[in-house]
């Protein structure tokens, strides 16, 4: 760890502003964090400590030291697939199996565990943030925030659209249209029950998709890509399965393919969003996983035998 996390050089515009303003207009950071960055001594003027109400004139170093935090996960050996890590976050491809920190129903064996195991084995301490969230059996990139700013910028930028989630599914039965968008609200189908439906009174949410293979095989298959334009619970197993086409081997909403894949054949595949630091476009892919590779290999040799359809767009 740095001695500071964050450095700031007070121009001729900042002189007007007190430091707790300076720290919200120029560094974003966040009122919540800001009351702990007071109360905990970690903002800093020319290496010296000093309250949120002083004044920095022209050049003045503002530096911010997050707090040390922890999470108290047990730790457990759990394979922890890394695409990225820098000071701020670990970019993971989640394998399926396996919900992202403990809950009721699963209070262990979670990806928290494995990520304690992680830091111990690597000398680390932070607080982990799961700043996305994915189901337990969807694979693909996952974001873990190591410190509040990184997990709040993260959020700033979700609810402005400034992160952008594309996915991969093989869905049950042949999309006739090549492209398209899902406009629909989504909620709860019964309160504190683990499904949701389309409902009037639901959460504003929107899915766009657009076709890249179909597959003539039995009641038929299509693979596709699609985007999140909002971020609700299930919403692309929800979308998909109202419009009848439920996500293949989902059998929560009604897509079970018991031999062709025994979890719902959804991937993160893509996530595009500002580094929270130094503002930076970060670009992450992750390859698809074996068993939706498999389906395909299976679902395209089945169409070549019989001669059925198999559109590529």
């Amino acid at each position: 760890m740095k001695e500071y996390d964050l450095l700031y050089r007070a121009t001729e515009a900042d002189e007007c502003f007190k430091i707790r303003e300076i720290l919200k207009r120029r560094l974003s950071v966040s009122a919540r964090l800001r009351r702990r960055l007071q109360y905990g001594g970690g903002v800093c003027l020319n290496g010296l400590p000093v309250r949120m109400n002083a004044r920095a004139a022209r050049g003045d170093a503002i530096t911010v030291s997050f707090p040390e935090e922890e999470s108290g996960f047990a730790s457990e050996s759990i394979p922890i697939c890394v695409v990225y890590e820098d000071a701020d976050m670990l970019v993971i491809d989640k394998q399926a199996g396996f919900v992202v920190h403990p809950t009721k129903g699963h209070p262990a064996h979670t990806l928290a565990n494995g990520l304690t195991r992680r830091m111990e084995e690597r000398g680390e301490r932070y607080k982990i943030r799961f700043v996305n969230r994915l189901d337990m059996d969807t694979t693909g990139l996952l974001v873990v925030g190591k410190n509040a700013y990184c997990q709040e910028d993260f959020a700033r930028q979700a609810a402005a659209g400034g992160v952008a989630k594309r996915y991969e599914a093989i869905v049950t039965g042949l999309v006739p249209e090549d492209a398209g968008k899902i406009n629909l609200p989504i909620g709860k189908a019964v309160e504190d029950e683990l499904r949701r439906v389309v409902r009037e009174d639901g959460f504003p949410s929107e899915t766009r998709y657009r076709v890249l293979e179909r597959f003539a095989r039995g009641r038929g298959y299509t693979r596709l890509s699609l985007e999140l334009v909002t971020g609700r619970t299930h919403q692309i197993r929800v979308h998909m399965a109202h419009i009848g086409h439920a996500v293949a081997g989902d059998a929560l909403y009604g897509g079970a393919a018991p031999r062709l894949i025994d979890r719902q054949a959804l991937h993160a595949a893509e996530l595009v969003f500002r580094h929270p630091r130094t503002k930076e476009t970060l670009r992450f892919t992750a390859p698809l996983p074996a068993d939706m590779e498999k389906m395909l290999e299976t679902l395209r040799a089945a169409a070549a035998c019989a001669g059925g359809e198999m559109k590529c767009v």
